[in-house]
């Protein structure tokens, strides 16, 4: 292979479009053949979103308003996919995290992350015995179902590197010895914008991991006259259990089969490919992008139309459930340059600027 070859532009479409029939983890072939019948998958659809609706209303026993929020981690919990939130202090992500835990039967750990952290803190180390003279593995609080790695950007680097495996893989390696981490596994991150010392920004081999990076606002006035009620005058409710761990493969089983046309399918690899070489698309943008969204952006934002629709209680996804979801699947996968940092040009600008550029279907 000479050293300039390289794969033409519309195969590398049409492996994309390959690669949306994938799944998130250790991306699954779906056999379209083996679709359900459109009238069975409604009906699934159905029976399955009355799931959603209780799920949401014993989160909303602990959480006011941050529906996006919510729904973000919905769709990465049907999906089995990371999610990394983003907002200031007080804004209950860690509170949100540990309802959505609440509601799941499957085992919950939140690890503090800090500079001091290890990755033996984290994945787990041998421990020499000497009365029989060799070495046990003592295992980390990664080998949970659901982990909140709270304030994940105050870690070093070597600690945050030590997600990347089981992120990836969903497997972890100590020492000689490959362990494989509990199913469901999620890795639900929290990072703070606006304190930068003492924080370590993430690799962003890690960061592409992430299914969704959802960034958080202040809630309303009202939301907040709520907010104070509660803490004044009422405890912390519990909040009860509604999924099983089986519940949610079945929905991930389900949501994987749900309908997107071919044209939507197009649609979502034209965004991605739009965040590389916008000039194709005529899109006067290509000096602010040092590198656009990889692969994984094609595949993600698939899945999280899908989940998207299914919370919408949905056998079928709309040009309208890519376009809600893309922001989130999108921001932290484009690099921006000096410049677009120089004129203060942000990825949610990126993104609209291609929004309003690529033809929907």
């Amino acid at each position: 292979m000479s050293e300039g070859w390289a794969l033409p532009t519309k195969f590398l479409a049409q492996l994309e479009r390959d690669l949306i029939k994938c799944s998130v983890g250790r991306y699954n072939y779906i056999n379209q053949e083996d679709r359900l019948p459109v009238e069975e998958l409604k009906q699934r659809v159905e029976e399955k979103h009355l799931l959603v609706n209780r799920i949401r209303e014993e989160i909303g026993r602990v959480l006011v308003g941050q529906r996006d929020l919510v729904d973000g981690l919905l769709m990465g919990l049907f999906t089995k996919g990371h999610i990394l939130i983003e907002g200031v202090p007080g804004l209950a992500k860690t509170s949100a995290v540990k309802a959505l835990s609440d509601t799941v039967q499957a085992d919950f750990k939140r690890i503090q992350f800090t500079p001091d952290l290890l990755p033996a803190d984290l994945i787990g180390t041998e421990v020499y015995r000497p009365k029989t003279g060799d070495f046990s593995i003592k295992k980390g609080p990664i080998f949970h179902n659901i982990i909140l790695a709270d304030e994940i950007n105050r870690a070093p680097s070597k600690v945050q590197s030590a997600l990347l495996e089981a992120m990836q893989e969903k497997q972890v390696t100590i020492g000689d010895t490959t362990f494989q981490l509990a199913d469901p596994f999620l890795v639900l991150a929290t990072q703070n914008p606006i304190e930068q010392e003492g924080t370590y920004p993430l690799p962003e081999a890690q960061v592409d991991r992430f299914m969704l990076k959802l960034v958080i606002d202040y809630p309303d006035r009202n939301e907040e006259k709520e907010i104070m009620r509660r803490v004044s005058f009422d405890g912390s409710p519990a909040v009860n259990q509604i999924i099983t761990s089986t519940q949610v493969d079945e929905l991930a089983d389900l949501i994987r089969g749900i309908y997107v046309d071919e044209k939507l399918k197009d649609y979502i690899v034209d965004l991605v490919f739009a965040t590389r070489k916008p000039a194709d698309f005529n899109i006067d943008i290509t000096e602010y992008i040092q590198y656009g969204a990889s692969p994984r952006a094609t595949i993600f934002l698939s899945l999280a139309a899908r989940a998207y629709a299914f919370l919408q209680g949905r056998a079928y996804v709309t040009p309208q459930d890519i376009k809600t979801v893309a922001p989130d699947v999108l921001r932290h996968r484009i690099i921006l340059t000096y410049e677009a940092e120089a004129e203060d040009i942000t990825t949610e600008q990126i993104i609209g600027r291609i929004f309003d550029s690529v033809e929907v279907p």
